[in-house]
């Protein structure tokens, strides 16, 4: 289908953003890579009335590491994540996750703040900054905040992010102990049916497509942190979590593959 009517306003930083919908409302939606807003678009499942395009926020780009964290832009790339030797240094589970997006067009276009905001609980992205005990910053009207990635996701494809808010950009720590991401899906490119995600041996643990929102699996977390080996840590990855049933799998299924990939993952990442 072509998208509904709008108007189109390009935005070349974070504070023009910040102003085009503090002056547009919740009529305006930000288009950044345009890998998840498109589709919905063509859909009719999102109708914005203005499109606000961040593509050429220069100041919404690029990968810096300090000490102790990794500081990215919200625009930056799957791509440039994936290619970056400062990121496989400093987090090689990003660099790693982003790795294994879609296909390399997605990849090229996608951006990892348009990955988070969209909230999708398939995406791995977002799994993989929660598992990392990410933060997010976000600046509107009234100035800059930070949202801890725990606090960020709060149902299906909804977020913290207030409607007058541009997220600006994400941090995680500097994380080179034991991690590993294993996902399953039909083809390379498809969204996971399932995905788990493993950082630091074990102490963070976050789980794909098992809940309206991504998952950490605390059950897993508290039974590593106790000593239990992976199999008996994998045991309770299915916890707490609610797994839809559609096309690819029901709940049932999607539980052992929680447990199943939760367990390989865990074993990777020598926990």
């Amino acid at each position: 289908m072509i998208p509904a009517a709008m108007d189109y306003v390009r935005a070349d930083s974070a504070e023009a953003a910040v102003a085009a919908l503090a002056e547009h409302g919740e009529e305006a939606k930000l288009l950044a890579g345009g890998q998840s807003l498109i589709p919905l678009m063509r859909l009719r499942l999102a109708t914005p009335a203005v499109l606000v395009d961040v593509g050429r926020a220069s100041d919404l780009v690029g990968i810096s590491v300090d000490s102790d964290t990794v500081s990215i832009g919200a625009l930056t790339t799957h791509s440039a994540l994936e290619h970056s030797t400062d990121l496989a240094t400093a987090c090689p589970l990003l660099a790693h996750v982003a790795s294994v997006v879609g296909d390399p067009a997605v990849r090229h276009r996608g951006t990892l703040g348009g990955s988070l905001a969209h909230a999708d609980p398939a995406s791995d992205l977002p799994a993989a900054v929660l598992a990392l005990g990410g933060t997010l910053v976000v600046t509107g009207p009234g100035g800059t905040r930070e949202i801890a990635a725990t606090d960020f996701f709060t149902g299906f494809l909804e977020s913290a992010l207030a409607a007058d808010e541009v997220l600006t950009e994400v941090r995680v720590p500097v994380s080179t102990a034991g991690w590993a991401y294993q996902k399953f899906n039909r083809r390379a490119q498809d969204w996971a049916i399932v995905g788990a995600v493993v950082a630091e041996g074990g102490a963070g643990v976050a789980l794909v497509n098992m809940g309206s929102t991504p998952l950490r699996a605390s059950a897993v977390e508290a039974a590593v942190a106790s000593g239990a080996s992976a199999a008996e840590a994998a045991a309770g990855a299915a916890d707490g979590t609610d797994p839809p049933t559609d096309t690819q799998a029901d709940a049932a299924y999607r539980e052992h593959l929680a447990r199943v990939l939760t367990a390989r993952a865990l074993e990777a990442a020598g926990a």
